[in-house]
C-alpha cells in the first residue's frame, strides 16, 4: 500500500486489529541490556523509553523479553511472568507510552543462543560447533512454548503495554526452528518447511487467542539467515504467505543471525537499507502491514521506502541511539541526518558493545561516547554482563 506524497512520514497507519500508529517510524527492538540482572526494568531503562517516546516514534519495541529465566540471551534481558513485580513493569509501560507512542514487548526465547554461563542452551536440534554447543528440546518442552508465550503476552496487556512482537528472527529460537541448517528434527517440528514453521504458527494462534482481537501482535522475521544452508528467501516468502492467514498485525522484516562468526547485518558496510527488495517481493504474498528494519541511515531512504510502498513502517535502531529525537526533527521539516561513528577493524561484537553502552549513556543523561571509546566500551559491556550473570544465578538459581 503506497503512502501519499504529502506528509509521507506523518501519515497514520491502522493495523488490522484497529490500533492506529501515529506515523511511519518505529524504534525497532534492540537488546538495550538495561535490566537489573533479576529480570526487572531499571530506572535507566524507564528513562530510555520515555526519551524515545518524546523523540516522536510511533512505535517502540523492547527487545528480548523472556517468559522464563532459563533461555535468556543476555543477563540484561527482562523476564515477565507470574513472579515479576507488576509496578515496575507498569512504570515502564507508562513512561514509554507518552506522546501517543505504542510501546510493545518483543517476546523472546534465545534457544541455542541462550547465554551459556547462566543457562542450559537448547534448540530444535543438538549442536556442537565452534563457539556454540546446545542440547535439543524435547517434544513436551516444545509443546509447552505456545502457552508460555501466551502467558507473557497477557501480562504485557495487563501491565499496560500497547502490544507484543513475537521474535522469529536473528537466529533465536523460532528462527532456529525455521532454519534447515539448525533444525534437523525428523518429527512434526522438522523436515519440510510446513513442519519447521509449525511452532511459530502455534505460538501466534495461542497468543492471539489469549490477548483477544483488539491487542496488537506483530512478528519479526528473517528475510534470510545470511548463512549457507540456512533459511532462504524463497522459504521466507512462503512463511510470509502463511502469516497472511493468521492474526498477526505487523510483519517486521529483518535478517542475519547472531551465531558465533556469522556476518551481522547491522555491522556490514553499505549505504542503503538491507531488506527492501525482499519486502517488495513479500508485498505480493500478504496484505499485512510490513515493517522493514535494517540499514536505514537517511531521511530520503525512509521516505522512499514508504512512498514506493515497499514498507508501511520503517524500523530504526542505531539511528535512534545516536539521535533519539530524530523523528521529531524530521517532522519539523529539518533534514538532519544521524551521525554514525566510524570504527577501524572493530573486533567481533565490538560495535554492538559500543552501541549498547551508548544507550546506557543517554539513558542516564550522560555525555555521548565517541568512536575512540570503543575499547573502553567493550570492557565496560563485558564487565557489566559478568556482574549481572552472578546476580542472575543468585536470584533465579542455576
Amino acid at each position: 500500500m503506497k503512502a501519499s506524497n504529502e506528509s509521507v512520514l506523518t501519515q497514520p497507519l491502522q493495523l488490522p486489529c484497529g490500533v492506529v500508529l501515529k506515523n511511519r517510524i518505529a524504534k525497532s527492538a534492540m537488546s538495550d541490556s538495561l535490566g537489573n540482572g533479576r529480570g526487572a526494568p531499571t530506572d535507566a531503562q524507564i528513562r530510555l523509553y520515555e526519551r524515545w517516546a518524546e523523540g516522536g516514534v510511533a512505535l517502540s519495541i523492547i527487545g528480548e523479553v523472556q517468559g522464563t529465566p532459563h533461555y535468556a540471551e543476555k543477563p540484561g534481558n527482562l523476564v515477565l511472568n507470574a513472579h515479576s513485580e507488576p509496578e515496575v513493569f507498569k512504570a515502564l509501560a507508562r513512561a514509554g507510552s507518552i506522546n501517543n507512542t505504542q510501546l510493545w514487548l518483543q517476546l523472546g526465547h534465545a534457544g541455542a543462543l541462550a547465554d551459556a554461563p547462566f543457562s542450559n542452551p537448547k534448540g530444535p536440534s543438538a549442536l556442537d560447533l565452534p563457539g556454540l554447543k546446545c542440547g535439543a528440546l524435547s517434544v513436551s518442552e516444545i509443546q509447552a512454548l505456545p502457552e508460555e508465550f501466551a502467558r507473557t503476552a497477557v501480562l504485557a496487556k495487563q501491565f499496560g503495554f500497547g502490544g507484543v512482537e513475537i521474535h522469529a528472527a536473528h537466529g533465536f529460537l523460532l528462527s532456529q526452528f525455521l532454519s534447515p541448517l539448525f533444525n534437523k528434527r525428523t518429527d512434526a517440528y522438522g523436515g519440510r518447511l510446513e513442519n519447521r514453521m509449525r511452532l511459530m504458527l502455534e505460538i501466534i494462534d495461542n497468543v492471539r487467542h489469549a490477548v483477544g482481537p483488539d491487542f496488537p501482535v506483530g512478528i519479526k522475521l528473517n528475510a534470510t539467515d545470511q548463512l549457507e544452508g540456512g533459511l532462504r528467501q524463497d522459504e521466507a516468502l512462503a512463511v510470509v504467505d502463511a502469516l497472511d492467514s493468521t492474526g498477526i498485525d505487523l510483519i517486521d522484516i529483518s535478517g542475519g543471525t547472531y551465531f558465533p562468526g556469522a556476518p551481522s547485518s547491522s555491522d556490514r558496510s553499505g549505504s542503503g537499507p538491507y531488506f527492501l527488495d525482499f519486502a517488495e517481493r513479500a508485498r505480493a504474498k500478504t496484505d499485512k502491514p510490513l515493517m522493514v528494519t535494517g540499514g536505514f541511515k537517511t531521511l530520503q531512504q525512509v521516505k522512499a521506502a514508504i512512498k514506493e510502498g515497499k514498507a508501511d513502517l520503517v524500523g530504526l535502531a542505531r539511528a535512534l541511539v545516536v539521535d533519539p529525537g530524530l523523528p521529531k526533527k524530521w517532522k519539523m521539516g529539518g533534514t538532519p541526518e544521524p551521525q554514525f561513528p566510524r570504527f577501524d577493524n572493530p573486533p567481533e561484537g565490538g560495535v554492538t558493545a559500543w552501541y549498547t553502552m551508548q544507550i546506557t549513556q543517554f539513558a542516564n543523561g550522560e555525555t555521548a561516547l565517541s568512536s575512540s571509546d570503543l575499547s573502553d566500551a567493550i570492557i565496560a559491556y563485558e564487565e557489566r554482563d559478568q556482574q549481572r550473570r552472578g546476580i542472575w544465578r543468585k536470584h533465579f538459581g542455576g
